[in-house]
């Protein structure tokens, strides 16, 4: 059953932060258990017990950690949120941080996941704006002859809802991008260009840093055994490798075809700015005579050539105008300023 925020419930009274914990059997579904029944029912005959957390508090994870046998360093990684995604191998048990990304309408929102994978057991703990695994339980539930697989077979399900979930957002900024190279070379301001330019490249590096690291996680969970883990499910964890390489090798294109739009759109700016250069340097020119002028029969000296003559300051006047309508042009004249040689 789901709740209104789309998380599968169980019919178990659990404390707060727990969204689901069942216990699966030669890969169905048993029954739902109490978090307090976890140390007794994990890996007994066979049976696998998968808990779904969702921003669990520190007293929850310290329930498990004694039922579980898991290490101290793994609960105070699990409590907290903004971890670099990860993967560390302990005694009994693998601990994942994944960067998770989702499209939300036209918004893309990041979240945080955190996988503990032991002999009997698979703890998913979602942190932030991470999408409910409520579908990723009931595609297992859906499929018992991969949930025989055992607890690599969970891992794998949700390492693959994880990579899933990155396409559609390369998709919508592979549709921006595309709808900015069209603009390029229209009129559009060009601070709105750059503004776009930068959304998207900030986009692209929030990506790259949620499946890069997924890369390297894919490759050493198929090259090392880890507790739990299934030889068959080798091919499954290369079907999750070769996808995250298709959106790793998607973001490197879209970068660079996003670096192309920004030198097109600086080359294309350029005539623009070197005529705006052109016609300040030619405002200069022209005013430097006149300002010249100004400036020597501006200053405060008793005795100065002309001072004293009648027509001493219509001449001056007479000069700068004689001036600037050569340089410039006559009154009305269309002679864009910047063309003169």
């Amino acid at each position: 059953m789901l709740d209104l925020a789309g998380s599968e419930t169980t019919d178990v009274s659990q404390p707060r932060g727990v969204v689901a914990c069942a216990l699966y059997r030669e890969g169905q579904r048993e029954r739902d258990i109490a978090v307090e029944e976890i140390g007794a029912l994990a890996g007994s005959d066979g049976g696998i017990i998968w808990l779904g957390l969702h921003e669990p508090d520190e007293a929850l994870l310290g329930v498990l950690k004694p039922q579980l046998g898991l290490h101290e360093l793994m609960i105070e990684d699990a409590n907290q949120a903004h971890q670099r995604p990860k993967l560390d191998v302990y005694d009994n048990a693998l601990f994942i941080v994944l960067r998770t990304a989702q499209l939300t309408g036209r918004e893309i929102q990041y979240g945080e996941t955190h996988l503990i994978v032991g002999k009997g057991f698979v703890v998913s703990i979602r942190h932030g704006a991470s999408a409910s695994y409520a579908e990723v339980r009931q595609r297992c539930e859906r499929n018992p002859e991969l949930l025989r697989l055992g607890e690599s077979a969970i891992l794998y399900a949700i390492l693959d809802f994880v990579g899933d979930n990155y396409f559609p957002i390369i998709d919508k900024i592979s549709e921006e991008l595309q709808v900015l190279e069209d603009d390029i070379f229209s009129t559009m301001p060009a601070t709105e260009k750059i503004e776009r330019i930068y959304r998207l490249r900030a986009g692209l590096l929030n990506m790259r840093h949620a499946v890069g690291p997924m890369i390297e996680i894919c490759n050493q969970l198929r090259r090392h055994d880890f507790p739990g883990r299934s030889s068959a499910i080798r091919p499954y964890l290369r079907d999750v490798h070769d996808h995250v390489l298709l959106v790793n090798e998607a973001i490197v294109d879209l970068r660079e075809r996003l670096t192309a739009a920004f030198e097109a759109s600086l080359l294309l700016s350029a005539p623009r700015q070197n005529e705006i250069v052109k016609k300040l340097g030619s405002w200069a020119a022209i005013l430097a005579v006149p300002t010249a002028i100004a400036g020597i029969y501006g200053m405060n000296f008793k005795y100065m050539p002309e001072l004293e003559w009648t027509f001493g300051y219509p001449a001056a006047l007479l000069v700068i105008s004689v001036y600037i309508i050569v340089f410039e042009g006559p009154p009305g004249s269309s002679i864009p300023l910047g063309e003169h040689d």
